[in-house]
């Protein structure tokens, strides 16, 4: 026998819950909340995510999986792979800026909060962060085919670098750090990829 109908917006509820998993972290954000974010009832809740933490993997998931998509279509977008690069870290201080983009990162907000407890959560992290990498390979490969960066630099080394310190300015700017700091590292990132084919 089929179950009735949603009679709410499925995307709209994610959307809901992943904003409020992001400020306020799994264990501190309260089913009556995520009830009135989503606007919900408990029994629509429970009968279409069962439970609070299936609901908070569901949210993580796909955070990564868009947040990989983003970036595939802002590679395949961009002028060239260092413009890529160069934009991606310029975006983080103008993120800094706002107060969505002093949130940091959902999963590595998510990694720190239950460390090395979650399996799952272990698993969503390493996928984004393989998939961040391979991102950052490709680009970097075609940046070296264009003479924009050093061919005697290993691509799967820069693009380690490359995620490693993006990771650390997200936190930097969840911490508070001004959007002007973030933006020199950033621009001192990008500047020591590209220098290096000039010496």
């Amino acid at each position: 026998m089929a179950g009735r109908p949603r009679k709410f917006n499925l995307e709209a509820a994610y959307n809901a819950a992943t904003d409020l998993f992001w400020v306020q972290g799994y264990e501190t954000t309260s089913l009556d909340q995520l009830l009135l974010m989503m606007q919900l009832s408990k029994s629509s809740f429970y009968q279409t995510f069962s439970s609070k933490k299936n609901l908070f993997e569901q949210c993580l998931s796909r955070y990564d999986e868009q947040s990989v998509v983003d970036m595939q279509q802002a590679l395949a977008g961009a002028p060239s792979a260092i413009d890529f690069i160069r934009t991606t870290f310029s975006q983080l201080s103008a993120e800094a800026q706002r107060p969505s983009g002093r949130r940091g990162c959902l999963i590595m907000n998510t990694v720190v909060e239950f460390a090395q407890r979650d399996i799952k959560v272990a698993r969503i992290f390493k996928r984004n962060i393989k998939s961040t990498k391979k991102i950052f390979t490709e680009a970097v490969t075609s940046a070296q085919t264009s003479g924009e960066i050093s061919e005697t630099l290993d691509p799967a080394i820069v693009a380690d670098f490359l995620v490693t310190t993006i990771i650390g300015l997200k936190s930097q700017a969840r911490a508070g750090s001004s959007s002007k700091k973030i933006a020199d590292i950033a621009g001192l990132v990008v500047a020591s990829i590209i220098n290096t084919t000039e010496s």
